[in-house]
């Protein structure tokens, strides 16, 4: 039957085939996203006919989902550590791998002697790492910092929905916007592609903020800065923990030991790639 559930759903399908690895689920996300109704819906009411304005609002979807615009960007939402994330074209769109990040943080949490925590997240884009780290630990004070202050804006705007108390927000290029320098853990999850990468990705990224992507010709120039500054913002004894594209791990520990970091290591996230390095500050 034309216009019902079922029949969007295979034809959205189909099209979505040659746009992404998995075409039934976006589907299902853009579908319920246009009804306004949770994903069970579909299944539930599959021969429910959609009305013009629904019909209308879903192929829009549909449509710049095929021109290669990301999923998040057309619901406006992504979810990261369980918690769902406003964004916008003018943020990042959060990884999955970036959630390695908050898992070292909770990890090197445990050497601490004295509790709760000050941490630091430099360049915040819509806030997902701070907010994870205040989410979970509600007795932390977390500040984030980044030069965009309409990624600001959405990171403020998570801040409220999630009804986070923990976490306060400063416009400024990575360590120069801190209010003070007394930091246990300091985190970034900065841009790292080379420029020879951007162009090579430039389509499937072509949506998102160049600059929370592109750090130079070797992709490294935002870490070398984070990784000199850092370490007059922690406290004797901190952490700095940085990720980095799978293949900078080396690069990214010279880095670290030639700022004065101790011991620096690399992490591995779930693909077995190399993607989190983090050392103490002497």
């Amino acid at each position: 039957m034309l216009n019902t559930i079922q029949y969007y759903l295979n034809q959205a399908k189909t099209s979505l085939t040659s746009v992404c690895d998995y075409p039934l689920l976006e589907a299902e996300i853009l579908l319920a996203y246009a009804l306004r109704q949770a994903r069970a819906y579909l299944y539930t009411h599959p021969n429910y006919r959609l009305s013009d304005e629904e019909s209308n609002r879903f192929m829009d979807y549909l449509q710049r989902r095929q021109s290669g615009e990301p999923i998040a960007y057309i619901t406006g939402k992504r979810e990261f550590w369980s918690l769902d994330l406003l964004v916008t074209q003018d943020t990042l769109i959060p990884r999955p791998e970036t959630e390695l990040v908050v898992e070292t943080v909770l990890d090197i949490s445990k050497c601490f002697d004295h509790h709760p925590l000050k941490v630091a997240d430099l360049g915040t884009g819509c806030g997902a790492i701070a907010l994870a780290l205040a989410y979970e630990r509600p007795s932390w004070q977390i500040s984030a910092t980044d030069i965009s202050q309409y990624a600001l804006m959405v990171a403020r705007q998570n801040t409220t929905l999630l009804s986070i108390k923990n976490l306060d927000f400063f416009q400024g290029n990575w360590c120069t916007a801190l209010p003070h320098s007394d930091f246990d853990v300091i985190v970034s999850n900065p841009p790292y592609l080379a420029e020879t990468e951007w162009v090579e990705y430039a389509h499937g990224l072509l949506f998102e903020p160049r600059h929370a992507l592109v750090s130079g010709q070797d992709g490294l120039d935002a870490i070398k800065e984070i990784c000199l500054s850092s370490k007059y913002f922690l406290k004797s004894a901190g952490f700095l923990a940085i990720e980095h594209g799978y293949s900078q791990g080396l690069a990214v520990r010279q880095l670290f030991a030639q700022a004065g970091y101790n011991h620096p290591e690399t992490l591995r996230d779930g693909s077995g790639l190399e993607r989190v390095t983090l050392a103490q500050c002497k």
